[in-house]
């Protein structure tokens, strides 16, 4: 029951949003300055949500298929 490979995760640290994405640093902050990608703090680390990296994918695969390269993935 209390198995961590069991657990899901909901939030992710900076870095490990960085990790996920295989994006700089810069570029997630940019990212996130630009609303593309949302996070939250909890005190004063601020962490990004699975569903908004989830949502930052799906965003990216809707802008190639509006653009005319439907075959992305």
């Amino acid at each position: 029951m209390n198995d961590p490979a069991a657990t899901i995760r909901v939030l992710y640290s900076v870095p490990e949003a960085m990790a996920l994405l295989n994006l700089s640093r810069t570029q997630i902050y940019e990212l996130i300055r630009t609303s593309r990608l949302v996070t939250v703090t909890q005190g004063r680390r601020r962490l990004v949500p699975a569903d908004s990296i989830t949502g930052y994918v799906q965003l990216l695969l809707a802008e190639c298929r509006a653009s005319g390269h439907g075959d992305a993935a």
